[in-house]
């Protein structure tokens, strides 16, 4: 019988637990569920026996993979995959998935929220400004990317976007406008929300260059991860435009310096915000069920990763 274990810092929404264990029982599976631990020492005993491992934030180190002698399968339950070592499970023969688009409408929710919590001086009573015809550039049209795009849109922003990887015309019959470049998208728009993932070739990407050539009033969106800020240029232009926004729903590293020179021009969230809601905990926990299930019965690798 497959043993697949759900280990989670961050416990999913009690009510998604019986629908995973459903899932799985179905399938004539077990599960096993561990959570709230503090120690990665605790994880890398608990992986010992178990064939298929499903995840949150949790570190899937190579020290977690080698202690695994029949693992066959993780899924991190969200978009996000930089908390697995894809290098050690692929030595191991070990495959990855994630969960895209679960998620996806609490984070664009978020973005919008964040936006306009900032253009209202943070409710401190105030006049502030409204989103109604700003203009906002999507930097990566993913799942995210495209619902933070429909949702604008219903605000009366001028939406347009970036990425390469698409399709220009999957993106134009969105009634989007399309960029050719991303110094294009940054330098026309006051508004950019950052979608892409943390990976070798974006890793401190966002720097000085890009951001330097905003509009005036520029405010810059982070629902990706903290990892594609280039902190030191980040501070540069904060420091060299007073008009420069930063905003994200996870603090950088140089939160401090921020906080001490730039108030009422920043906005972070107190941790990670993006995937936390209900219906996105209990949609992704799902289908990490499901992806399992799935690849055990029938060989469906959908959403590998490695």
């Amino acid at each position: 019988m497959k043993k697949i274990l759900v280990a989670t810092k961050k416990p999913f929404d009690p009510a998604a637990i019986p629908q995973m264990k459903e899932i799985v029982d179905n399938a004539g599976f077990s599960v096993e569920i561990f959570e709230k631990y503090e120690e990665q020492s605790e994880l890398v005993n608990a992986v010992k026996d178990i064939d298929a491992l499903i995840v949150r934030s949790d570190k899937v180190t190579r020290e977690v993979v080698e202690a695994a002698a029949n693992l066959k399968i993780v899924v991190r339950a969200g978009a996000g995959y930089d908390n697995v070592d894809l290098d050690a499970c692929t030595e191991k023969g070990i495959t990855v998935m994630n969960t895209p688009g679960q998620n996806a409408n609490a984070v664009a929710e978020l973005a919008l929220g964040m936006m306009v919590y900032q253009a209202r001086g943070q409710f401190n009573g105030k006049p502030g400004t409204e989103l109604r015809n700003k203009t906002l550039g999507i930097h990566a049209y993913g799942n995210v990317g495209r619902l933070v795009a429909n949702i604008a849109k219903g605000f009366g922003m001028h939406v347009s976007a970036y990425d390469p990887f698409i399709d220009k015309n999957e993106i134009t019959k969105d009634g989007l406008k399309v960029y050719n470049s991303v110094e294009e998208l940054y330098a026309n728009n006051q508004y950019v929300s950052l979608h892409i993932p943390a990976n070798d070739k974006t890793k401190g990407s966002i720097g000085y260059d890009l951001l330097s050539k905003m509009p005036e009033n520029a405010v810059l969106v982070n629902t990706a991860r903290k990892e594609i800020i280039n902190e030191e240029e980040l501070l540069k232009v904060m420091g060299s435009r007073e008009d420069f926004t930063y905003i994200s729903d996870i603090a950088p590293d140089c939160k401090d310096k921020i906080a001490e020179k730039y108030e009422g021009r920043y906005y972070f969230t107190p941790k990670k915000m993006g995937a936390q809601t209900r219906e996105a905990n209990i949609n992704a926990g799902l289908a990490a069920a499901n992806q399992i299930v799935n690849f055990f019965k029938k060989g469906d690798t959908t959403f590998k990763v490695n």
